[in-house]
């Protein structure tokens, strides 16, 4: 039997005043998948191509334009489409969940966590006071969240972005729902958290018979978590297929270029794989297959004539008009020269940096306490090098990014850009200095203006900091020809058409978002690029162009990266140098293969560990035991020492000192 049905499920948005000459857009256009008890399946495909707008559509919860003009949505028996909306409130939340894309956008600011996971308790159960305030402490813990009595009544703002996923995915199982729509559930979390998160929500579906239905890009996530794969492109599925024939040989051209797209070590210094355009405009019309105009393998049919569904020997379905589907591997691009220092000189170097933040009580507000999020780190990065800072989240990484630009304040240490102190200069004195270093924030949708077009947010870095003209009126209007005509260029460089510069944050996917918000940060030719999870929203096609474009202009204008990240995979591919934080200090430092090949602190092999690998089986994860210890309560001595199997008394002690093993790999740990 199945617990969701969904049958040639279309949605249609009409044009509009604001996009005259446009058609109706169709983000899905037939789509079909069946659900059973237990199951996991889980939805693929790029930005754009319709996923979240099918799982908006499943709970209805579409934007006002939008509707559904057909097809049936059937849940547990009942036609969700049919409901009065006094119907689907019973269905949302208790009957169908939801974890949301974005966190930030998701939860209410003015509420603490504990009283919007409480209200979820308080709907869908009959738990009230204490009981729902014990229930939600609980669910905080399952998913991992350190501390979780004290961050009930933290507010969201107070969380780092994976923090927040996981209070989103604590809400959504208050009410343990039959059927859950996980929408890139881990995409901001690390890979240890990641490893907890995907075995929670596993276990509750092996446990309770929970249904998921699962969309992400991440293939690695797939693999550990899927019973069936369905691959989305252009508002349609273009592949269905058990996990272990998708992951063995993938059927369908488009399927085959998201495995090309992936990064590894192997292919560090040269280019990636990419599928060549864009996912087409929802109101763009098509005759024949949706992929035609990107793939190499079209032939005449595939322009003129819709594909059918066919079975392949593989087992898979797949809507294609090849005769046997897609060719089993596409030719490798060759890897170039690598990016090598250039200066003897550090562009930054960071010494000591400490960022305390005061935790205050009481009516006059005294503080007795102090949040170390940073306490005490140094690094040095050359110019044309990355240096990638990963650690779990709440470990410091975005605090750290956010001090080094003076964005937040240090408690003490020093912070150097190409041999100018910043932690001593005013805000008017950093002002000439912000064109020299950028960042490129976490959360997209948060960094971005929603009341203003994004020709107009990539153009006023360039008119607030000299590197370009806008109109008198401040506006991308007939006076800023000049700086429109850079900002198309910075569009297409990150992969979206020119075209779009008068449309809003809102009109775009979470991925496309990413993409506006590094076409701003590089608007104004930074020398430094602060990258706080800069792929964390994209596909593996989309992110396959930004890390090209990435090491293009590394080559090309010797830009430094801080790439703070949780994916291993970008790490060993675009990585010179890695550091890895744990609890607000970096426990090993050294080059990309001494650290992610000769590792020797317990935490970065537990971090390696925890990688989900794609084998067709799916990836053999090692977890990392317990959570991370409050940075506002740290532990005695070795701050990894309550979850690290080799500690001994020594380790509860002292902290470690740093031990060298050659000239750039440190350690602090005296077990290495």
């Amino acid at each position: 039997m199945t617990i969701l049905s969904v049958r040639d499920l279309a949605i249609h948005i009409p044009p509009g005043d604001f996009r005259p000459g446009a058609g109706i857009a169709r983000p899905v256009d037939g789509i079909s998948f069946d659900i059973t008890p237990g199951e996991c399946f889980a939805l693929l495909g790029e930005s754009g191509c319709g996923k979240s707008m099918t799982a908006l559509g499943i709970m209805r919860l579409l934007p006002i334009a939008a509707r559904a003009v057909a097809g049936t949505v059937n849940f547990e028996g009942r036609d969700l489409l049919a409901l009065p909306e006094s119907g689907m409130r019973d269905v949302r939340g208790g009957g169908i969940g939801m974890i949301f894309q974005e966190p930030a956008t998701s939860l209410n600011p003015v509420l603490t966590v504990g009283r919007q996971i409480v209200e979820a308790l308080e709907l869908h159960s009959a738990m009230r006071g204490q009981a729902a305030r014990a229930r939600a402490a609980e669910l905080l813990d399952q998913v991992g969240i350190p501390d979780p009595l004290r961050r009930l009544d933290e507010f969201p703002f107070q969380l780092s972005g994976g923090l927040r996923q996981r209070v989103m995915i604590a809400i959504a199982l208050a009410g343990e729902p039959r059927l859950l729509i996980a929408d890139e559930p881990t995409t901001a979390l690390d890979v240890t958290i990641q490893a907890q998160v995907l075995d929670l929500l596993d276990d509750l579906r092996r446990k309770q018979g929970m249904a998921l239905l699962l969309i992400t890009h991440d293939l690695g996530v797939v693999a550990r978590m899927a019973d069936r794969v369905g691959v989305m492109y252009g508002g349609q599925l273009v592949e269905e297929a058990p996990r272990a024939a998708f992951f063995s040989q993938a059927a369908h051209p488009y399927s085959v270029r998201l495995f090309a797209a992936l990064p590894d070590a192997k292919r560090r210094g040269g280019r990636l794989a990419t599928i060549p355009g864009s996912v087409p405009a929802a109101d763009v019309r098509h005759l024949g297959c949706r992929f035609a105009e990107r793939c190499s393998e079209a032939v005449l049919a595939c322009a003129a004539t819709p594909p059918p569904w066919r079975v392949v020997e593989t087992g898979q379905r797949v809507r294609c008009h090849l005769p046997g589907a897609a060719p089993a591997a596409l030719p490798q691009i060759g890897a170039g020269a690598a990016v090598l220092a250039i200066a003897a000189r550090p562009l930054l170097e960071v010494s000591d940096l400490q960022v305390h933040f005061p935790i205050r009580r009481g009516i006059l507000q005294r503080a007795v306490g102090a949040v170390r999020a940073v306490d005490g780190m140094s690094l040095q990065l050359m110019a044309g090098r990355t240096l990638a800072l990963v650690g779990e989240s709440g470990c410091g990484k975005t605090t750290a990014g956010k001090a080094m630009l003076q964005l937040i304040r240090p408690t003490a240490g020093r912070v150097q850009l190409d041999g100018v102190e910043l932690t001593t200069r005013s805000a008017a004195e950093l002002r000439p200095l912000r064109a020299k270093m950028q960042m490129v924030f976490q959360d997209p949708f948060a960094s971005l203006n929603p009341r203003l077009r994004i020709g107009d947010i990539i153009a006023e870095g360039m008119q607030a900091l000299g590197t370009g003209a806008m109109g008198a009126n401040g506006s991308m209007g007939d006076n800023g020809g000049d700086t429109a005509a850079k900002v198309g260029p910075l569009l297409e460089q990150v992969g979206l058409r020119a075209d779009m510069v008068d449309r809003y944050p809102h009109e775009f996917s979470g991925g496309q978002r990413q993409r506006i918000a590094i076409a701003r940060a590089l608007a104004v030719h930074p020398q430094l690029l602060i990258c706080d999870e800069p792929t964390s929203a994209l596909d593996v096609s989309v992110q396959a162009q930004i890390l090209n474009l990435l090491s293009d202009l590394q080559r090309d204008l010797k830009l430094a990266y801080l790439f703070i990240t949780h994916n291993i995979a970008v790490v060993d591919y675009l990585a010179h140098d890695v550091a890895v934080m744990y609890l607000g200090r970096v426990v090993e430092r050294g080059t990309a293969d001494e650290v992610l090949r000769q590792s020797r602190h317990p935490y970065t092999q537990a971090l390696l560990a925890a990688v989900p690998r794609i084998d067709g089986l799916g990836p053999l994860v090692v977890k990392l035991a317990g959570d991370m210890p409050s940075p506002a309560n740290p532990p005695a001595g070795c701050h990894f020492h309550p979850r690290c199997p080799l500690a001994d008394d020594a380790c509860r002690r002292d902290y470690p000192p740093e031990r060298r093993f050659g000239a750039t790999h440190a350690v602090r740990c005296i077990k290495a």
